[in-house]
């Protein structure tokens, strides 16, 4: 008796810990923002996916960011590649009162060089020499003198100083510097002052320097990554002025969305590039960005809602997987998907993990307190948005209450 009496214990205590172990349920429906929004949608006849920006919170995120930029008395770069829609990006230079631009690639450049002719444009990251004649051949000689070609080693630089000969031209170079991310850019300041003592003979003058530090939230001691980051930059910025620069007439670039506020506390830049918090995508889900608002959603709508969704070819093991994860009792399939987004209204919605992806009719997996039907509107947030904000079509602008408009986009271009 004993011996039972432990066995059925055991047992008992072996259930109790499976059940615990089970997946909480979760789910529920629209909160007064999302139903709002929806509601809006629905008026404007729009039911197939496409991507929203909150006119109010873009608006807040630009006043938030430009309070901390001005009181750090940083001038803000604002990165197209993150904005790319010429009504957003508008938006957003006017709000910040700027007229610099970052852009990541020779095919955008050529797009914004006749919307913005004033501007001062410093490549993100360094491009092929090809790309650099490219540029030179089709938007003409006298545009290359708003624009910093970023350069992060010799070689390139001399590569594209043999572009500039054949064309019997200057150009601007910033160089770029290693401050901790090791994704490319000068390491050592030795180099970068030879490099800089012979741009003459590449037929350049050096504009700047650039130092991209992104990683420094993503360390375990962030605040100990910002210090060794802006130590490099110090020494690079060394280097400058012992090849004859002086630091006080450079670009000194750095930063990102992600760090942008710890340089408006305190840098040796000049200035720093903001895009992405502009309209907060998931990635960017940081604390220092906590004041900001996410203002970006894709919306679709559902096609075909299921009570009780069953396996394909696996139709007898449904029960038991709804008994053990109740946030896959029901089913929706949504207009489209695959994005680099994530579910958020109504609340509990997952990919499904047994159907797999979908690019046609993505699955999402709900418990039995998401009551969606057909013609019903999905939420989800983009994790990025210069990878997505190409995909719908004209972005659509919701005023809080009604969507108010609409805002191209850029053309595709990698």
């Amino acid at each position: 008796m004993k011996r039972r009496t432990v066995l059925i214990g055991g047992a008992a205590l072996a259930g109790t810990g499976l059940v615990a172990l089970r997946p909480a349920e979760g789910g529920g429906m629209h909160d007064a923002y999302f139903a709002g929004l929806s509601a809006a949608l629905k008026r404007a006849g729009l039911m197939h996916p496409v991507l929203v920006i909150d006119q109010q919170r873009l608006s807040a995120n630009v006043a938030a960011i430009r309070s901390r930029v001005e009181a750090g008395k940083l001038p803000l770069r604002v990165v197209a590649k993150s904005l790319p829609s010429p009504g957003l990006l508008g938006a957003v230079m006017e709000g910040m009162g700027t007229q610099r631009l970052m852009v990541f690639s020779a095919e955008m450049l050529l797009q914004l060089l006749p919307l913005h002719p004033r501007a001062d444009y410093l490549l993100g990251k360094p491009l092929p020499a090809a790309e650099f004649a490219r540029l030179i051949d089709q938007a003409g000689a006298a545009a290359v003198a708003s624009i910093q070609w970023l350069i992060d080693t010799p070689e390139r630089l001399a590569a594209y100083g043999a572009v500039a000969r054949t064309r019997n031209l200057t150009w601007r170079a910033s160089l770029e510097i290693n401050v901790g991310l090791h994704r490319g850019g000068f390491t050592d300041p030795a180099a970068l002052r030879a490099a800089a003592s012979s741009a003459a003979s590449h037929s350049a003058t050096i504009a700047g320097l650039m130092g991209y530090d992104p990683h420094v939230p993503k360390m375990p001691s962030p605040d100990g990554a910002f210090a060794d980051a802006q130590a490099i930059y110090r020494a690079m910025i060394g280097a400058a002025k012992e090849a004859g620069l002086d630091p006080a007439r450079l670009t000194l670039n750095t930063a990102g969305s992600p760090t942008f506020s710890r340089h408006c506390a305190g840098t040796v830049a000049n200035e720093v590039s903001v895009g992405s918090a502009f309209v907060k995508p998931g990635d960017f889900d940081y604390a220092d960005l906590g004041a900001l608002q996410a203002a970006a959603f894709i919306a679709t709508p559902v096609i075909k809602a299921n009570p009780d969704q069953s396996l394909p070819g696996l139709a007898a093991l449904s029960g038991p997987l709804h008994w053990w994860d109740r946030n896959t009792q029901r089913g929706f399939f949504i207009h489209g998907g695959h994005w680099l987004a994530k579910p958020v209204s109504p609340p509990g919605l997952e990919y499904s993990k047994l159907f797999g992806r979908s690019s046609n009719q993505e699955l999402l997996t709900g418990s039995t307190q998401v009551e969606l039907k057909a013609d019903d509107h999905v939420f989800l947030r983009p994790d990025q948005s210069e990878a997505l904000f190409l995909q719908f079509g004209d972005i659509v602008l919701y005023d809080g209450g009604a969507v108010s408009g609409t805002w191209p986009t850029l053309p595709i271009s990698a």
